[in-house]
C-alpha cells in the first residue's frame, strides 16, 4: 500500500513499533489497523536515495487494502502509462 506520513506519524511509528500514517482526507494521524485489527508491525524503515520517501517493511496482521485484498496493487496498467526510470533506478 501507499500512504502519506509526516513527523507525527513517524514519531508514533517509532514509539509503538506499528505503522502510523497521516490521513489527508481526515486531517489526522492514522494508526493502521486501529479499527480493523489489521495492524502492521514495522520490521525495518528504509530511505530512498534522496531521502524524501520512507519504505516500511512490515509484518501485517491482515490485509493491507480497505477492500480486504492482501495488496492495494492488483490491477494492471496494461500499457496505459509509459514508465521511464528515474536517476535512482540506475
Amino acid at each position: 500500500m501507499v500512504a502519506y506520513g509526516n513527523e507525527a506519524s513517524l514519531a508514533a511509528t517509532a514509539e509503538t513499533g506499528q505503522a502510523h500514517f497521516w490521513s489527508r482526507s481526515r486531517g489526522e494521524l492514522w494508526h493502521k489497523g486501529a479499527t480493523s485489527g489489521n495492524v502492521q508491525r514495522v520490521l525495518e524503515l528504509r530511505l530512498d536515495c534522496d531521502h524524501d520517501t520512507v519504505l516500511m517493511l512490515v509484518a501485517p496482521a491482515g490485509p493491507a487494502c480497505h477492500t480486504g485484498a492482501v495488496s492495494c496493487f492488483r490491477d494492471e496498467a496494461n500499457g496505459a502509462a509509459h514508465w521511464t526510470p528515474g536517476p535512482c533506478a540506475t
